[in-house]
């Protein structure tokens, strides 16, 4: 069974310290340092460990208290364990020991690939599946407080889902409706993530793997369907011509002279063709003359450098 998921962060990480808040600390720490240095021999040890104490209270409390969300991300604040809003994106401020950020919701459109591996068709078919996710969270509350980790999650969710739905189809459906699987794969992985903030864009079949020999077998197949639609067209091909020739004697029945012309027409051109043999029964010798017709021929033949023959 497999399950990989791609654009994974941690939805539960936490940023502590950020740019503006060490370089606020940094600021509060030696401006304390730079006023107790001022004030020493100036006033009471006491005033300048307090002056100190306060700038080093405000640089720390500055450190922990200032977050920033990037455009892409919604901040889960939960203060003494509750749900206090949500914060971002930008710069925001928590208290500290107060509030806790314990999520970092992504809110662009997310990418995770999974799959079903030998997974039986209605046929008994084994076959392999690959498919591809595209998902966004567009409630980050929901996200953060309704599901523990809502990635994987979502992956779980869409390799059942795609296990469910090849286990009642035939193998050929499969092949040829990824569309109608694609939709029904949307469907039923929305109506389950939905009540967790989170909605899915699409589903993509990227590939069907089915076992070799099964393979070369439907390859045999079709090569055998393609054949015979091949000899159907001939034999349709085949079917047309006896029409047309039917067609065309009829113009024959009544009319021997162009039978006559025709049949000299045919023997020239059989007989001009250099090497050409043709072969003549005796009775359409007797009945068209053709005898004559061949010394024609021959003629002509010699003339144009040819050996015609005639039998």
């Amino acid at each position: 069974m497999k399950v990989t998921l791609s654009n994974k962060p941690d939805p539960f990480q936490t940023k502590q310290i950020n740019p503006v808040s060490l370089t606020l600390f940094i600021v509060f720490f030696g401006a304390g340092i730079i006023a107790a240095a001022a004030l020493d021999g100036r006033v009471a040890d006491g005033i300048v460990a307090s002056v100190m104490i306060v700038f080093f209270a405000v640089a720390v409390y500055l450190l922990f208290a200032i977050k920033i969300a990037n455009q892409w991300e919604k901040a889960v604040v939960l203060r003494f364990g509750k749900f206090s809003g949500l914060r971002g994106p930008g710069l925001f401020a928590i208290v500290p020991l107060m509030d806790a950020v314990t999520a970092w919701i992504d809110q662009r459109v997310m990418v995770t690939s999974f799959g079903a591996e030998k997974t039986l068709t209605k046929d008994t078919v084994p076959v392999d599946v690959d498919a591809v996710l595209f998902w966004v969270v567009w409630d980050a509350q929901k996200a953060a407080l309704e599901v523990k980790d809502y990635q994987s999650a979502i992956s779980w969710s869409a390799q059942t889902a795609l296990r469910d739905i090849i286990g009642k189809m035939m193998l050929a459906d499969i092949l040829t409706g990824r569309e109608a699987i694609d939709h029904e794969l949307q469907k039923i992985i929305d109506q389950r993530t939905t009540p967790w903030g989170i909605t899915v864009q699409s589903v993509e079949i990227r590939d069907i793997i089915i076992p070799a020999a099964l393979e070369d077998a439907m390859s045999r197949q079709a090569q055998a369907e393609r054949e015979r639609q091949a000899r159907v067209i001939l034999g349709e091909s085949e079917k047309q011509i006896a029409e047309s020739f039917a067609e065309a004697s009829k113009a024959y029945v009544s009319n021997p002279t162009a039978l006559h012309l025709r049949a000299m027409n045919m023997l020239f051109e059989g007989l001009k063709e250099k090497g050409a043999l043709v072969i003549v029964p005796s009775s359409a010798v007797d009945t068209m003359n053709l005898g004559g017709i061949a010394g024609l021929t021959s003629l002509a033949g010699s003339q144009t450098g040819g050996t015609p023959q005639a039998k």
